[in-house]
């Protein structure tokens, strides 16, 4: 388990898409809706760990129509997303983390981008296995085990990320004019789309 603990965290180090959205959406509705977005990450993580755990994603590693099917839904929802803020009219507004949208909202984005990605759903089934001990106990029950200790570490990393980000958001921005916020805006967009492109670019031999 101090093994497992001690890769999780250096793979933390290695900014994802999960990072880059829970930072993006802290940047664009504040603290509320960052937290809101690691959440609903991190409910994504625990329905991946929940299909490795019953082979669910076995399907997804054997069958190429089946990962293309859960990709290409995951890209079309990430550039909608972008699109959507792209073409987002500017708002007056006097602050600038101003909660134009609902914490839900923010919930349900970040866990479909996280449901929808396949490459989470093969890290599950190629990660956990490698952790399991043949000791006589329950190979399910140690991948539940082992799962859900990564779902808490990484939701737990996420909302600080969302807390430190509005923090340094809240200091960098307090002047931010209305221009400068629709620039914000058109940069998340970006940075959707960008993912978008990314996760379309994936195989499942990467």
């Amino acid at each position: 388990m101090l093994s497992f603990i001690a890769i999780v965290l250096l793979l933390f180090l290695i900014p994802g898409p999960a990072v880059i959205i829970t930072i993006t959406q802290t940047l664009k509705g504040g603290k509320k809706n960052g937290i809101s977005t690691a959440l609903g990450i991190g409910l994504g993580d625990l329905v991946h760990t929940l299909a490795a755990v019953l082979g669910l994603s076995a399907i997804l590693m054997n069958s190429a129509t089946a990962f293309e099917v859960v990709k290409f839904i995951g890209v079309a929802y990430l550039v909608y997303l972008g699109i959507q803020m792209l073409l987002t009219k500017p708002q007056k507004i006097e602050k600038p983390t101003v909660e134009q949208s609902p914490a839900s909202t923010s919930f349900r984005q970040g866990f479909l981008a996280e449901i929808l990605n396949p490459k989470t759903a093969l890290f599950f089934l190629a990660f956990l296995p490698q952790f399991i001990q043949h000791n006589g106990q329950s190979v399910t029950v140690q991948l539940l085990i082992l799962g859900i200790t990564f779902v808490v570490m990484s939701a737990l990393y996420t909302i600080l990320l969302a807390i430190i980000t509005s923090f340094i958001g809240e200091k960098i921005f307090t002047k931010t004019t209305n221009n400068g916020s629709r620039w914000i805006e058109k940069a998340v967009g970006f940075v959707y789309i960008g993912l978008g492109v990314k996760l379309a670019l994936q195989t499942q031999s990467r």
